[in-house]
């Protein structure tokens, strides 16, 4: 195994986010980690590398053993080029090169009595760096640069002037190029459009090695991995599934159909005891019949009978009823029901944005080139197309934060745009949950801690923590609720299900189906581009 870990857990303050947490991962596992936002699945994965310390537990990793991991927020990696980034990650590589060539002039200096030992190292060693890619070294640098849609950038361009996108591709590919022998990624397809996307499920597909994945990806995961660790939000141990997502989804909803079964039969049970405890001196006391010839000591007789009856029925039922009670069947939690809230009417013009001539330039790029189109109240439509083709900048537009060099972007006057940006900027960590949500908004706090609730969104131990306290994940579902509140009429959605987890990604995809009026998504996420339907514009 290249990874074992023993019933980790971790706790903030009076929060538990991780309990008895234990799995073994070998060189041919690839386990999907899945379950609500802010269960501890980063946190997790920040403990394996050393980033945070576990309350209780241990870990350890096979000798040897190199781990690379990718974080879900991307370091900003100031001062570097993308060319010291991928020296620095192929290091590892030099140094095994430099270990075999130290070890062939040992080989060649040495006598007889140490030959075998020497070959026994060199033949490690180079298995390590030829399964690392070593021999191929620069064919690799440029395929995966390649693959993840970064060969137009130059190398000697500092990575601090890429946008969030590029920046996350970077770092991706570096760590790719390092070729560890366990993967930890958080989020990895986060920034990848549909040939990344696909590039990487085939890459991951042929790597040696074992990796641990957090992802919301649906398709990706059915891709990618061949086990699905679930860390369960109300106990928060980890449970495992063997298969891909499909195989979890179905294996799951068996789960909860047998559990509800169970839970109602021993209820039922319970109820049936209870019961018969209750009734079972009248019932027997109703089929005493007394003797006709009113015989005493006959009566007596038959009197005792029926006490004795009477006291073994009930003596049963309530042992009966102790073991049942003693080893319950808890009640299955709700499932969780977001309610979209987008309280909007249809819009009654006949076009909700009008678009003409638009032209957009960065420096001497040109994202946006002579673009025009309208939008009907009721349309759906999803915006692909490679990174960095200008479907964020589209939007930001559209929504009047950015300002175009050429043409118009007119929406029509009864709009009320909401826009969900890819990114939460402009979220003040220092803010509570129910401060950051209620923002801007006239009202009594108690109308909007019951809205903030009724979403489905948030329980009531979250509304007073600190922005900067909860997962990104969770910091994505607080957007949502500031979305829903704005109550809009015209949707403009940049990436909308990234980061949420899948417990609420569904959910929040039949509200944005059901919104009545117009909707613009930019998206990457084949599953929900599936589901969504409507009208899919490319922009090259």
């Amino acid at each position: 195994m290249l990874l074992n870990i023993w019933n980790l857990a971790k706790s903030y303050g009076a929060v538990n986010v991780l309990a008895d947490i234990s799995f073994s991962i070998g060189s041919n596992d690839r386990a999907g980690v899945v379950g609500a936002n802010g269960v501890g699945k980063s946190t997790l994965l920040r403990i394996l590398v050393d980033q945070e310390q576990a309350d209780a537990g241990s870990f350890q990793y096979a000798a040897s053993v190199e781990v690379g991991y990718l974080p879900q927020t991307t370091p900003e990696f100031y001062g570097r080029t993308i060319q010291d980034l991928i020296w620095e990650s192929v290091g590892n590589l030099r140094q095994l090169e430099e270990r075999m060539r130290q070890l062939e002039a040992e080989m060649a200096a040495t006598g007889d009595e140490r030959l075998a030992t020497l070959l026994e190292d060199y033949g490690s060693v180079t298995a390590r760096f030829q399964d690392r890619g070593g021999y191929d070294l620069d064919y690799r640098i440029d395929l995966i640069l390649d693959g993840l849609r970064l060969a137009y950038l130059p190398r000697g361009r500092d990575v601090g002037t890429l946008s969030g996108g590029e920046k996350a591709r970077v770092g991706l590919a570096t760590l790719l190029l390092r070729s560890p022998d366990i993967l930890l990624l958080d989020e990895p397809t986060n920034h990848l459009d549909f040939a990344a996307l696909a590039w990487l499920e085939g890459y991951l597909s042929r790597y040696h090695g074992g990796m641990l994945i957090v992802s919301h990806d649906r398709q990706f995961l059915n891709h990618a991995v061949n086990r699905i660790f679930e860390i369960d939000e109300y106990d928060h141990h980890l449970k495992k599934y063997e298969g891909n997502y499909d195989a979890y989804v179905q294996a799951k909803a068996a789960e909860r159909k047998k559990w509800e079964e169970d839970y109602e039969r021993q209820q039922e049970e319970i109820k049936e005891l209870r019961k018969r405890i209750k009734d079972s001196a009248r019932q027997v006391g109703h089929a005493y019949r007394a003797p006709r010839d009113n015989d005493k000591f006959a009566s007596y007789f038959f009197a005792q009978r029926v006490d004795v009856a009477v006291s073994r029925n009930v003596r049963a039922a309530e042992e009966q009823l102790k073991r049942v009670e003693a080893a319950p069947i808890p009640k299955p939690p709700e499932l969780i029901r977001v309610n979209s809230q987008f309280n909007a009417g249809p819009m009654q013009s006949s076009v909700a944005i009008s678009v003409d001539h638009l032209t957009k330039c960065w420096s001497t790029r040109c994202v946006l080139q002579d673009v025009s189109f309208t939008v009907a109240p009721d349309a759906r439509i999803v915006l692909v197309g490679p990174n960095g083709a200008g479907k964020t900048t589209l939007l930001k537009l559209l929504a009047g934060l950015e300002t175009p060099d050429q043409g118009t972007a007119q929406v029509v006057a009864s709009a009320r745009i909401g826009f969900l940006p890819q990114e939460a900027d402009d979220l003040d960590a220092a803010r509570s949950v129910l401060e950051t949500y209620r923002y801007g908004q006239v009202g009594y706090e108690a109308a909007f801690v019951a809205k903030l609730i009724g979403y489905g969104l948030f329980r009531l131990e979250d509304i007073h923590k600190q922005v900067g306290q909860l997962s990104v994940g969770q910091q994505r579902k607080l957007e949502i609720a500031r979305l829903m509140a704005q109550q809009p009429n015209v949707l403009l959605l940049d990436e909308p299900t990234n980061y949420i987890s899948l417990d609420v990604l569904e959910a929040f995809e039949s509200a944005i189906l059901n919104f009545p009026g117009p909707v613009i998504a930019v998206s990457h996420d084949r599953w929900f581009i599936q589901r969504f339907g409507g009208q899919v514009w490319e922009l090259d």
